[in-house]
């Protein structure tokens, strides 16, 4: 959603194509009859918020095949881009993640002979530990003409694995103030059927480990001794990292939680004001992170945050106003630093200041001036080739 969102708000300033490869190999059908929901392939292109989105298919294989997915990638999507540019004359490929759709990018970029830009989003570090994959990360970086990253976090961890720091702005993801805002607390519970003086607790995000929604089960029997009517409410669903649901459910039988927990499934971005506003306080212990969006969804609709000191957490919950930042994997300060969210009393106009602060339009010029810096540099250093010649 924030790339989409970033897309939409940079085409005020550019005519914006976007192609986003598709995963596919010959035989997936076959796996849809286990997996229902596995690879869905969209259609080949649709008009969103008037921008045309182009979904050609690359070969990517399951599990051990995903580390040539790059290279396919780019192979199965450069002609496409090539004709693309034939009838649109690109100026520049911006892409998103270093890997794969960044080494994909940069390398079509470089045949094209226009610049080309990454912006890192958190996928990174893993990546990086992986002797497979993460000469493929520096390659797209030293292929980059700009960086972004949506953290000073990110930064640093580019730069100590041999990213070029002038090539580097650090630029968080911006937040909808019209899409994301305060409703009455009361008003919010009675439409999820919960009474306006039970505390919720609330996290949004795909259904998988990482996320940490076990980590919040684990807390919940302390944390119901003092809110024995609190309701949690899980909201997300399978995403392509994974599905840990049936996990899930099973931790809230086997802690006696049925009462307290409810999964409320995947939700469009634009019915999440509804659940967010209802709930007293946001809760992530994430285990990575780059810039967590949510978290200023969050806030702009009064609802405070707790989460992990991981990635760049503690850059967007930069102040005790705002909510608390725990250590990772530490159970204890995590009820604690619920249990006392929860008991305090909260300035919902700062909260809804402090979202509005980040506005995607306090961001949309500070990605044109990179933008315009990395169509500048290419130029000159173009030019700088050409007279050596």
């Amino acid at each position: 959603m924030f790339v989409k969102e970033r897309a939409k708000r940079m085409a005020e300033f550019a005519e914006i194509k976007v192609v986003s490869p598709v995963p596919w190999f010959p035989l997936q059908s076959f796996l849809r009859l286990v997996f229902p929901d596995y690879r869905l392939m969209p259609a080949a292109m649709e008009i969103v918020d008037g921008i045309e989105v182009y979904y050609p298919r690359f070969l990517s294989f399951p599990s051990v095949g995903r580390r040539f997915d790059g290279f396919f990638m780019r192979l199965f999507s450069q002609r496409f881009i090539q004709k693309l540019n034939k009838t649109y004359d690109i100026n520049a490929i911006d892409s998103h993640f270093s890997y794969p759709d960044g080494f994909a990018a940069t390398q079509i970029a470089s045949n094209l002979r226009i610049p080309s830009t990454i912006t890192l989003r958190g996928t990174e570090k893993k990546h990086l530990e992986s002797p497979k994959l993460r000469n493929k990360v520096q390659q797209a970086w030293n292929s980059a003409t700009k960086l972004v990253t949506v953290s000073t976090s990110l930064k640093e961890l580019a730069v100590a694995n041999g990213a070029q720091a002038n090539k580097i702005t650090v630029i968080g993801n911006g937040i909808d103030t019209e899409k994301f805002f305060a409703q009455d607390k009361a008003q919010a519970k009675s439409k999820q059927g919960i009474n306006a003086s039970t505390k919720v607790l609330i996290t949004v995000g795909g259904l998988v480990p990482r996320k940490g929604f076990h980590r919040v089960l684990e807390i919940l029997p302390a944390v119901l001794q003092n809110y024995p009517d609190l309701v949690y409410l899980i909201v997300g669903g399978a995403t392509a990292e994974g599905n840990n649901e049936p996990d899930l459910r099973r931790q809230v039988i086997d802690l006696g939680l049925i009462n307290n927990v409810k999964f409320m499934g995947p939700k469009p971005s634009n019915e999440l004001t509804d659940y967010l506003s209802a709930a007293d306080l946001f809760v992530l212990p994430t285990a990575n992170e780059g810039w967590a969006n949510v978290f200023l969804e969050s806030l702009s609709c009064a609802t405070p945050v707790v989460a992990t000191d991981v990635g760049g957490n503690s850059e967007v919950i930069c102040n005790d106003h705002i909510g608390f930042i725990v250590p990772f994997g530490d159970s204890e300060a995590l009820k604690k630093a619920t249990l006392t969210a929860l008991e305090k009393t909260w300035d919902k106009n700062m909260l809804v200041q402090y979202a509005s602060d980040n506005h995607w339009n306090n961001r949309v010029s500070a990605l044109k001036q990179v933008f315009d810096n990395a169509l500048e540099h290419f130029s000159l250093e173009r030019a700088s080739l050409e007279g050596k010649d």
